[in-house]
């Protein structure tokens, strides 16, 4: 059933709705004064929506999430993208934050620290 469903209403094989059709279907009706005016409104409204779907992007959105493969394709690209980026941004700023803490190793209460430490690693490539 979910084929069948598939078959029958696919996107690329529907025909949009042609606003001339509409006007010319609107036109050959005999209705009063009114009615008219209701339908015109009405006509302006479903102008705007056609718009607004279209300029959505729905329709691009649907045949992109109807292929899962697809779809895993893109987000997994997607996310090789941000983790490189974060790499190479959250390697930027530790270089930098090593950059400044080499220049503040002369100030008395982190460059004791600095010191102590530096020490330590010293002592201990020495023990082995």
């Amino acid at each position: 059933m979910h084929i069948k469903y598939k078959e029958e209403n696919n996107l690329n094989n529907q025909n949009p709705v042609n606003m001339k059709d509409l006007d010319r279907a609107m036109n050959e009706l005999n209705l009063c004064e009114k009615t008219s005016e209701d339908l015109g409104l009405m006509r302006r409204y479903l102008e705007r929506l056609l718009l607004t779907i279209e300029r959505s992007r729905i329709r691009d959105y649907m045949m992109l999430t109807d292929s899962k493969r697809r779809l895993f394709l893109i987000n997994f690209v997607a996310g090789l993208g941000k983790g490189f980026g974060q790499a190479i941004g959250f390697t930027f700023l530790a270089g930098l934050l090593f950059y400044m803490m080499s220049s503040w190793v002369d100030l008395p209460v982190i460059g004791e620290y600095i010191a102590k430490l530096m020490n330590i690693v010293d002592e201990y490539r020495k023990g082995r």
